[in-house]
């Protein structure tokens, strides 16, 4: 007997949401100019540099930094678990 899989092509937020259960957080790093377009801001953020922005694991952003050890200190501070996206 062969096995079927099933292929999704996507995850809805709300499965996102459950699958991290508000304790679970992943960073991204994006250039300023990249947060700029995503994020609105009251002011634009410098030229040429990194930013780690902390998300919940439904996509909501938590926090934009300046260094991975900020972000990851939030995310700590939030009592949240930081999952390695690949």
């Amino acid at each position: 007997m062969e096995a079927k899989m099933e292929v999704r092509k996507g995850i809805s937020p709300d499965e996102l949401e459950q699958l991290g259960g508000g304790e679970v957080a992943y960073i991204k790093m994006l250039t300023s100019e990249e947060a700029n377009e995503i994020y609105p801001l009251d002011d634009s953020l410098p030229e040429g540099i990194s930013i780690y922005a902390l998300h919940a694991a439904d996509g909501t952003p938590i926090a934009l930094t300046d260094s991975m050890q900020a972000a990851i200190g939030q995310a700590i501070d939030d009592e949240l678990e930081v999952a390695s996206l690949h």
